[in-house]
């Protein structure tokens, strides 16, 4: 696909996590990156960026990152040339001096509103839906990311399989050395876990200590450390923490850049993640993987869950298929907690079969399409 030479801005309001500023940053680079693109980015919680991204500089208004032209989101907004395209991510609100300054461009710019992935089969039926602004010559479309052709694609840059598989075949060592570990033994299962507070988390911990294999838990900082100090029975938990109980070796790690987290999830053999983000990291990564979704209210999410689920476990046979859903099910409080040990011993007996399914799996996520390259076509069509 040839590059469009346009300026885009992206708009990203930090609620309280690093999920939408994660997207809105991964999307930023591979627009500049692979499409040539002049690329703004508004961020209103630079602090929360810098987290995911330790190159920014918290106080700054203006700075050049990777390509892209970030930009401190503040109030009042300053006044700028809006760009030929601009994106809400996940229906922040544009300032009102921005949607003036659109107003008065001819022709306006091409307006999208960037929403949250979802499996449900509804979504197909509402992406690029236009929406005119009441009062303002303006129209916004609604752009769905998806797992199908017929939605807006997934998140994944440029050659995002070859770096894993090189990854795998020259830097796995040292990547486990800077944790101060070996490669893994034989039988021993490496997890990765970056979770919301869960109450399912202590029947999980109790299966993993009870296992007949040492498993191996890595934890970046973050939301879930007081619970595995309350069931640890410490007062607190920092970085470089190591904790054994039965066979579960707990590591408490930092919270790392969005590179590294990349790495980790392609290191492990088995990712505990949150959110979207680093869902679909996982899914690229081509490992197995449980995913918790982001609570909300009257468990919404739950259907959202089940939709992915139904999707990811349709190739599976009966028995792993079972064993995988039992385990999100579980872990995303649809099922009893106290059902969690028959869940890690069906997730353990399906394992190879799991496993085997997750390395396909990104194979098929690929018939969905990327969502820069998606973007950038819809953009372009609209600006003919």
């Amino acid at each position: 696909m040839p590059a469009m030479r346009a300026t885009w801005d992206i708009f990203c309001n930090v609620i309280d996590n690093y999920g939408d500023i994660g997207i809105a940053w991964r999307l930023a680079r591979g627009l500049a990156r692979e499409h040539g693109l002049d690329v703004r980015l508004w961020v209103d919680d630079l602090r929360a960026f810098q987290r995911i991204w330790p190159a920014i500089a918290v106080d700054l208004d203006r700075q050049v990152c990777e390509g892209v032209a970030v930009c401190a989101w503040r109030t009042p907004f300053v006044a700028i040339e809006p760009g030929q395209v601009v994106i809400e991510a996940f229906g922040c609100a544009l300032p009102e001096s921005c949607l003036t300054a659109m107003s008065e461009r001819t022709p306006p710019p091409v307006w999208i509103n960037l929403e949250y992935l979802s499996a449900e089969a509804w979504v197909a039926g509402h992406h690029r839906l236009p929406s005119p602004h009441p009062r303002l010559p303006l129209t916004k479309y609604f752009f769905f990311p998806g797992y199908t052709p017929d939605t807006g694609g997934l998140l994944a840059e440029a050659g995002l399989a070859d770096a894993r598989a090189a990854f795998l075949e020259t830097a796995l060592p040292a990547f486990w050395r800077q944790f101060d570990l070996d490669m893994p033994a034989t039988g021993e299962l490496r997890v990765s876990l970056f979770a919301y507070e869960n109450p399912a988390l202590p029947a999980l911990l109790d299966a993993w200590a009870a296992d007949a294999r040492p498993v191996t838990c890595l934890v970046p900082e973050g939301r879930v450390i007081p619970q595995l100090a309350d069931w640890l029975g410490v007062p607190d938990l920092k970085v470089g923490d190591v904790a054994q109980r039965g066979a579960l070796r707990l590591q408490i790690v930092p919270f790392l850049d969005q590179d590294t987290y990349d790495h980790l999830l392609w290191a492990c053999h088995l990712n505990f993640v949150r959110g979207e983000d680093s869902c679909v990291r996982a899914q690229w990564a081509a490992r197995p993987l449980v995913w918790q979704a982001y609570p909300q209210h009257e468990h919404a999410h739950w259907n959202k869950l089940d939709a992915l689920l139904a999707l990811y476990t349709a190739d599976l046979d009966g028995v792993a298929a079972r064993a995988v859903s039992g385990l999100w099910r579980c872990w995303n409080g649809i099922a009893d907690a106290a059902d969690m040990a028959p869940c890690w011993a069906g997730w353990r007996a399906g394992q190879s079969a799991i496993e085997r399914h997750a390395d396909g799996w990104r194979h098929r996520l690929g018939q969905a399409g990327r969502l820069a390259d998606k973007l950038v076509e819809f953009a372009e069509n609209k600006l003919k």
